[in-house]
Parts: C-alpha cells; structure tokens; sequence
C-alpha cells in the first residue's frame, strides 16, 4: 500500500490540471519566448497569461509579478536586492528567529558583508510582536522582512501590523509566502508589503518555479544579469513549461481556496481531535488560532521523534527534532518559542493537503499512538 502523505507544507504533488496545462509546452510549443516568429510568440503568450494567473491571485498588477526558480530564490532577490539598491540609505535589516534558511542564511552571508542584522524574538506561539519590530527599526533600517506563515509550526504573522511600521518608517517590507499563498487570502494590498515569495510546489505547481512580487516603483539591484528578461529584472531565457504550470496553480488556487481551506482544516483538526483523545501528553505548538489550515505541529512527551518515526514506515511527515551521538538536536524554530526540551524532542509535523481523507487521518492517528506507546513501554523497561 502506498504510504500516507502528510508533508504537503514540505512539497506538494502537482495538480492534474497543471500537468494538463503543462503537456502541450513539452513537445508542441518549444518557441523562445524572446524570439519575433510564430513559435516564439505562442510561448510568450504563455508566459503572459501566468503572469497575469500568477498577479490575479494576489491582487496585484501582471507587471509586479517577476517569475524565478523558486522561494529560495525570491528570497535572495528580495533581501539582496534591497539591501545592496538601498546601501546609500542605510545598512540595517530586521527579521525574526523563526525565519526559513533561505531567509536566514541570506541575511548571514549580508553580515559578512559589513550589514547588521536584527534576529527578532517570538512568543511562545511562534508570533512577532508589531511592537518589538517597531522598537528595532533605526534610521539605518532599509528592510524588514517577517514571513507571512511559519512552515513549522503554521503561526500566521500580523503582516499588515507590520507593514504599516515598515511604511511611517520608509522602509522596504519583504514577506516570505511561500507556506501561506494558496493556503489563506495573500492579497498585497490588504498585507501592504513591497516583496512577496511565492514557491510554485508549495501550491500544488511544479518545483523549480516561483516568483516574487515587486510593488512599482520598488528598488532592487539585480541577482542575475544578462539580457533584458523579465523587465530587465531577471537575465535568462524563460522556464517556459513551468511557468505555465505555476501560473495554472494559482489559477486553481484562487478558484477553490475557501473549498481547500475548509478540507485542510477539518482534516488538520480531526487529526488533533484523534491523537489527542488516545494520548494525554501531547503539546500543540504554534497559535491555536492564527495557524495555517493545515498545520498540526505536535510534541510526544519524551518520546524521540526520529525514533518515533523511524517505527513508521507508513505515513509521510516531518520531525522537529534529530538526535545525534545521544544528544537532541532541536529545530531553531521550537528554540526561538522556547518549547521544553522534554516536548520538543518528540516534535513531529503533520501537513494535510486538498486531497487528505478522514480515512488516513485516523489511520495516522492509530499508527502514532500505538507506536508512541510501544516505544514508551521499552523505555520504561530500560
């Protein structure tokens, strides 16, 4: 039997429609989209018409929207963009603790480059405080970037809170998305961000694909030069096939994303619901509330997760914690929320998608604790 998938904030499989969408730019219409004949323009027509799929997800204008590899690389452009376009003005950036590697490594390679960088604290839900980032700005300050959700926990940032500091201070904001577009509303004019990360396989698109949303009159040095793709933002000759698929995606996305969000959270909460009822100490973490709908972070007290899942061999998730040469290793994002060590090492995440069916949610439920009592009554022994 094929094992149960509930990863999908690690990736996603592609949608069949996107495949669909996709087939006929695999043989058919191979063109440049650079290129003036008829070959070149059906894929030009392509690249537009995702764009404008793409714009019309997140309200904004076709034009804003400049397509990359993927998250990792939004995030580069954004960060590294701003910081060097705007190093006249100051040399100050502020983030938080819990942010993705492809923020937080950015940010580290910026402070090699004689940058400061402020790592903001969380509370215990994993959340930023609009007034601790109010306090961290400087006249020196030339961006903020706080992601929009957190891919471990699920905790949704007060984005629009935050923007609104970022503004009175002109200051450029950048929100990591990519766990939250397709997921909940990413409008950038009610969030009032500037930079916005999307990642095509975290919406059920294809890897390898993403954009990021520039708001006019935004400044940023280029990451990639070459020729004048992409409004001269992005030298290279367009992923064409993917773009088509990412530009379906969100097509769909925004079609039935009251339909997916409504699913992935009965399938989120039914699966606390279960795992709850069979095993007392259990830890939710991130906010109970202001959460991604399909995000169920939860701690198995003493119990190591990457025992616990090494048992399973029938469910697909995600550890918050790795032991090593007998000590714990936790994920930065439960040490920012500063989770108990007792907790945190038997963090595991579960991520429903628009396909999850209550039948595997209790049979992931059963599995883990049984597994989890098994491996409590060997420890006893011991």
């Amino acid at each position: 039997m094929k094992p149960i998938y509930l990863d999908y904030n690690a990736t996603t499989p592609i949608d069949p429609e996107v495949a669909e969408a996709m087939r006929p730019y695999i043989f058919e219409c191979f063109g440049n989209p650079s290129s003036s004949h008829w070959y070149g323009l059906q894929t030009k027509k392509a690249v537009e018409k995702a764009r404008d799929q793409v714009a019309d997800l997140i309200n904004c204008s076709p034009d804003e929207v400049v397509f990359t590899s993927g998250g990792s690389e939004s995030n580069n452009y954004a960060i590294k963009g701003a910081a060097f376009a705007n190093l006249g003005r100051g040399n100050h950036l502020v983030t938080s603790s819990i942010e993705h590697p492809a923020v937080i490594q950015v940010c580290k390679y910026l402070e090699e480059k004689d940058f400061q960088i402020t790592y903001l604290p969380v509370d215990q839900f994993g959340q930023v405080d609009p007034r601790v980032v109010e306090k961290a700005v400087t006249p020196r300050t030339i961006l903020i970037s706080i992601m929009h959700a957190n891919n471990e926990v699920g905790t949704i940032q007060p984005i629009a809170e935050i923007a609104t500091i970022a503004r009175n201070h002109g200051t450029t904001f950048h929100t990591d998305a990519a766990q939250s577009v397709g997921k909940i509303l990413t409008r950038v004019d009610d969030l009032g961000v500037d930079l916005l990360t999307i990642a095509g396989h975290k919406l059920y698109g294809p890897k390898g694909i993403g954009a990021l949303y520039v708001r006019r009159g935004t400044q940023l040095e280029k990451l990639i030069h070459g020729a004048d793709h992409e409004q001269g933002r992005r030298a290279g000759t367009e992923n064409v096939l993917e773009i088509v698929g990412l530009g379906k995606a969100c097509e769909i996305a925004k079609r039935d994303l009251n339909k997916n969000r409504d699913q992935m959270q009965r399938m989120r909460d039914l699966l606390y619901q279960e795992l709850r009822t069979e095993w007392d100490e259990i830890k939710l973490n991130g906010h109970p509330e202001r959460r991604l709908p399909n995000t169920l972070s939860v701690s198995f007290k003493n119990i190591e997760a990457e025992k616990l899942l090494g048992e399973i061999d029938r469910v697909a998730v995600s550890a918050g914690a790795a032991c090593h040469s007998g000590s714990v290793e936790i994920s930065s994002v439960l040490q920012a929320m500063q989770v108990e060590l007792e907790y945190a090492m038997g963090t595991v995440r579960f991520s429903t998608g628009k396909m999850t069916t209550a039948r595997e949610i209790k049979e992931t439920a059963a599995i883990f604790v049984e597994t989890a009592r098994r491996l409590q009554a060997e420890k006893q022994k011991w």
